[in-house]
């Protein structure tokens, strides 16, 4: 009888949180800033309320729900992309606690929330089930968690899918686009009501060529995959030839430019 082998999940998380600290996420964060504020809208946020984003990043979520009037607390295991969520919101003259913490594992009692927010963040935990019990226990029971996430069938599902072909991920880990599923959703959260949405975020850039120089420069995940193959120049070749063909069998556009739509859902989960 063969015994599975179980993934490192802190020697993981280490990588991960070098990977999201190499580039600059928040070149790449900016741009999807609507996905933020819609997300806010889809769980019918209320002035006044308590709000915590996981994995914020450089704030999207965080910020849109500071738009709205709450007590947002903004939450990222990555140092630097909570300082760049902070500048945002000085510059914004907005009230916002930022504290460094691992979405598998809350520093905040249970039920401590009205709202619960990820968007395009906690899906690239390691431990997945840990992480959607973190996120259920600091929610406040009849609360709403409210996520944003790529899709498998979609443009970034599939580049990832891409990126898996060239580096691997660890043996054992469950994809991050099992958070883009109504089956996986139903997993995480066996106990909640949920109610997931189909959406589009269309990335608009200057051409294919640019997509791929923007986020080679400043998307960690991209930009550890490119020095990965930096030893291989064939593969690198490659790599950069299937992420073309995707980028271009999608492209909606007719003007030399990129307008390219990325399925995601939009979930919003009632803690019952």
């Amino acid at each position: 009888m063969t015994t599975a082998t179980l993934p490192d999940l802190s020697a993981i998380k280490a990588r991960q949180q070098g990977a999201w600290s190499t580039g600059n996420y928040a070149i790449i964060g900016c741009t999807i800033q609507l996905v933020g504020e819609n997300l806010c809208e889809a769980l019918d946020i209320r002035a006044g309320s308590s709000v915590l984003d996981v994995a914020a990043g450089n704030g999207n979520a965080t910020l849109a729900a500071a738009h709205r009037w709450c007590n947002v607390t903004s939450t990222d295991f990555v140092p630097s992309l909570l300082e760049l969520g902070r500048a945002r919101a000085t510059a914004e003259g907005l009230k916002i606690e930022f504290r460094e913490a691992d979405a598998e594992k809350l520093p905040f009692p249970a039920e401590s929330f009205d709202y619960v927010l990820s968007s395009f963040g906690v899906m690239f935990t390691p431990d997945q089930q840990q992480a959607a019990a973190e996120l259920y226990r600091v929610c406040r029971t009849g609360g709403r968690i409210g996520l944003a996430n790529w899709t498998p069938e979609g443009f970034v599902g599939q580049m990832f899918k891409i990126i898996g072909k060239y580096v691997p991920p660890a043996a054992g880990l469950r994809p991050p686009s099992r958070w883009g599923t109504e089956t996986g959703l139903a997993e995480l959260f066996p106990r909640a009501s949920i109610k997931a949405t189909r959406r589009n975020f269309t990335f608009r850039y200057m051409s294919a060529q640019h997509f791929i120089d923007v986020f080679r420069t400043y998307y960690g995940p991209m930009n550890k995959t490119f020095a990965a193959l930096d030893s291989n120049p064939a593969a690198q070749t490659a790599f950069t030839g299937e992420l073309l063909a995707l980028l271009e069998r999608g492209n909606v556009a007719t003007d030399g430019t990129l307008v390219h739509p990325s399925e995601y859902l939009e979930v919003v989960i009632t803690k019952q």
